[in-house]
């Protein structure tokens, strides 16, 4: 047994279904994000610039592409003997085997990881959010207060407070109620998924409720520590937090980063965000190319016109090529004369000759109006758009398509093109 005080749970198994063609073959986390990261690097700089060395990665759906991105925690100085980074996925039991069904049953179904440690302090963190924290910041705060568990909260709209726990608080912080989405919110603090436990309350309260269905921090475990009259203490950040769950906040936090003054800095020498880093060759920009308000990834070549854009690694972008408001990841290829016009085109996707993406009236999706919304034009990673094709908003195209499937070469807004295998 090795005593730690502090170590952390990073819970990284989602699917991130609001994220539709972005996550139909990578776990959420693993999406990548302002040209050269992956949402995971986040709360992964975050530990490692806060003192955390020890960290466990809960993974469940499509973790291949998020397993080889954390490999052994070298990016983030986590390759360590003692500690260091763990991969947790779920795995079979002498008596039992089962999936993780909620956030505190995937955590209980570590235990054995957890005791082997033997911390004073657990710190569950989330591995889907865009922000920069100190979490020996929160440390402290939680023992200055002795508290049992402390959360961390950020101030929402109160028109949003809805889609959140919130929390009420007494003059000192304390917790005096907690509502996981409440349909008529009487707090805007709402819980950013992020928690320290003491660890003996942490295995007592997983134990306890070890037979809840989907057994899950919000709606089980934080009730009922705080029936049991534990001190539960409010932690507010006032910093940037980004939810990037849904198509347009994802978007809309990778155009953030161009704003002229970013409200979320990426280039802070004292708060750096680590990466993997593959090796491949310097960006080329062509004499004729035009690039403003863009991130431009590494071994990128731009020979079009690129405005107010993050490009990926290794991205292709042809002569006479147009991209306005766009997110293009790591090995797209866009081909000359095409124009891309408010898009998320993912990974590996090809867009062929003299393509239009994002043009004509904004109509709601046919089949997911709630996730392919607010005019983007979605395109899943390895897809590939024919030449010569006009394509409307709010639609989202899988698969490798073809001339065949663009009747009159036009697909319009707000239908969803998904070839068969996708």
């Amino acid at each position: 047994m090795i005593k730690k005080e502090m170590i952390a749970m990073l819970l990284a198994g989602g699917q991130g279904s609001r994220l539709g063609a972005l996550t139909s073959r990578v776990a959420k986390p693993a999406v990548s994000f302002g040209g050269k990261y992956r949402i995971i690097d986040f709360p992964l700089s975050n530990c490692i610039n806060s003192g955390v060395d020890t960290v466990g990665v809960l993974t469940q759906y499509q973790p291949l592409r998020l397993n080889t991105h954390i490999g052994i925690g070298i990016p983030w100085d986590l390759d360590r003997n003692i500690g260091g980074v763990s991969i947790l996925p779920p795995y079979e039991k002498s008596n039992s085997s089962e999936w993780y069904t909620g956030t505190a049953n995937a955590i209980f179904q570590n235990l054995e990881y957890m005791e082997y440690y033997n911390p004073e302090y657990v710190l569950i963190l989330g591995g889907d959010h865009i922000y920069k924290m100190d979490y020996e910041v929160m440390l402290e705060y939680h023992k200055a207060n002795e508290a049992d568990i402390t959360i961390a909260t950020i101030p929402v709209p109160m028109e949003e407070a809805h889609r959140f726990g919130v929390v009420i608080t007494d003059e000192n912080k304390k917790i005096i109620e907690f509502e996981e989405k409440p349909a008529n919110p009487r707090s805007n603090l709402a819980s950013m998924g992020i928690y320290i436990f003491k660890w003996e309350l942490l295995k007592e309260s997983l134990l306890k409720l070890k037979d809840q269905k989907g057994c899950d921090f919000g709606k089980h475990i934080i009730p009922y520590c705080h029936e049991q009259g534990k001190r539960i203490f409010a932690y507010e950040y006032n910093g940037y937090w980004k939810d990037v769950g849904t198509l347009h906040s994802y978007w809309q936090a990778n155009m953030e980063l161009i704003d002229l003054i970013p409200e979320f800095n990426l280039y802070e020498e004292f708060w750096r965000i680590y990466t993997k880093t593959d090796v491949i060759t310097p960006q080329y920009v062509a004499a004729d190319a035009f690039i403003e308000r863009a991130i431009i990834g590494e071994g990128s070549e731009i020979y079009g016109k690129v405005t107010n854009s993050v490009i990926g690694s290794d991205v292709y972008i042809g002569e006479d090529v147009v991209i306005n408001d766009s997110i293009i990841m790591n090995g797209s290829v866009i081909k000359k004369g095409a124009k891309i016009e408010k898009a998320i085109v993912a990974e590996n996707v090809t867009i062929n000759e003299y393509a239009q993406l994002g043009v004509g009236d904004e109509v709601d999706n046919e089949t997911n109006p709630d996730i392919y919304n607010n005019g983007l034009v979605t395109v899943a990673e390895n897809a590939v758009v024919p030449m010569n094709v006009r394509i409307g908003k709010n639609v989202a195209i899988a698969g490798i398509t073809t001339e065949e499937d663009y009747p009159d070469g036009y697909l319009p807004s707000g239908r969803t093109l998904k070839k068969e295998g996708e």
